[in-house]
């Protein structure tokens, strides 16, 4: 008996120190909030680096990540492998640390435009940012803000740093979802889809860009743009429209196309190279605020 509880000591004092030895990681939590515009709490997913509780002093920078249309806040989290990569990245220093937030924005296709029945876009620019900025320690600036997004979200993304132009550093859309599309998988029938589809095309991306005044553009020139989809994927064309476009307004851009389609493998992939590319973007800034 004795030998067995001297092993078992032995076990928890060796477990004990292992643990000890292990680096912390950031942890993704799910919440609401209340949202007085869409009249409902909304659910959000945040991944909060680190030491974010023993810090206390620290403030970090702030990713949103879109999901794409049907989807929801749990996408990233769950199909995305969003705390995985993250902490892999943050733990070689290929990314910095930062709070990421996944929005949920309507798991029936009403995603990320206003409509009369639905004023998303007001929710997240009038209620989500300043309340996750004002709840959590976030330099909520441009130069410590960034946005990215898949498929839809990949749209909002464009949409949203079009419209908001200073209140993002930089924009990463995945395989983006840009103007309205004849699919395949869609029923003609379905009249949700059919109300998603309008609002795509009214915040058609290629004509945002196209019909952007000198002063627009110059303010499109403030984001660092990265456009990321795969060559067999069905938003390829639109989004070679999208680079057309922004040529032609010589705005700065950096383009990926990698072997892959609309999929979450591709979608995962191209986690390990947004979440590097925003850091870059956010360190960048801190260094010209330094010199």
């Amino acid at each position: 008996m004795k030998k067995i509880l001297s092993f078992l000591a032995m076990m928890a004092f060796f477990t004990g120190r292992l643990a000890a030895q292990m680096p912390e990681t950031g942890k993704v939590e799910y919440k609401t909030m209340p949202s007085t515009i869409l009249k409902e709490d909304r659910e959000y997913a945040i991944f909060l680096p680190a030491g974010y509780e023993k810090n206390r002093d620290k403030y970090y920078p702030v990713l949103y990540l879109l999901h794409g249309g049907g989807g929801s806040h749990t996408d990233w989290p769950k199909q995305g492998q969003l705390e995985t990569i993250a902490n892999q990245l943050i733990a070689s220093n290929e990314a910095c640390e930062m709070i990421i937030v996944c929005p949920e924005a309507g798991k029936t296709f009403m995603n990320y435009f206003n409509s009369p029945e639905w004023r998303y876009q007001d929710y997240f620019f009038g209620e989500m940012i300043p309340y996750i900025e004002s709840h959590y320690r976030i330099n909520g600036d441009k130069k410590h803000r960034a946005i990215a997004g898949l498929s839809m979200g990949g749209g909002g993304t464009v949409v949203y740093a079009t419209t908001h132009p200073e209140l993002f550093c930089a924009a990463y859309e995945m395989s983006a979802y840009l103007y309205r599309q004849k699919l395949q998988f869609i029923d003609p029938k379905d009249t949700v889809m059919e109300k998603v589809q309008k609002l795509v095309e009214n915040n058609n991306c290629v004509k945002i860009i196209q019909n952007a005044t000198p002063q627009k553009t110059e303010a499109l020139k403030t984001v660092k743009w990265f456009i990321d989809c795969g060559d067999d994927d069905f938003t390829f064309d639109p989004n070679m429209e999208f680079i057309s476009a922004m040529r032609a307004k010589q705005i700065p851009y950096e383009l990926r196309v990698r072997d892959g389609g609309h999929t979450w493998e591709y979608w995962r992939s191209a986690l390990y190279i947004a979440l590097p590319y925003v850091s870059n973007c956010f360190r960048a800034m801190d260094y010209d605020k330094v010199n």
